[in-house]
């Protein structure tokens, strides 16, 4: 259940999601952090914590935060 979910166990899952998205696989390539911002988004309250989720695109709306 979501609330037996450590909050640090909530963030890393959010972030290697967009992680994951936005980067170059040898299956596939990158699909973009635009696309990995909706999938979050589009699923915010269902898949993943609407906190940790908000936060993270806090950061790259507002923060304007980047991948290396």
């Amino acid at each position: 259940k979501g609330d037996k979910i450590l909050l640090e166990s909530k963030i890393i899952g959010v972030a290697d999601v967009v992680e994951a998205m936005s980067s170059h696989r040898p299956y596939r390539p990158a699909l973009g952090t635009d696309k990995a911002l909706g999938e979050i988004s589009k699923n915010k309250g269902i898949l993943y914590d609407p906190e940790v989720v908000n936060a993270c695109l806090k950061l790259f709306k507002e923060k304007d935060f980047k991948f290396k």
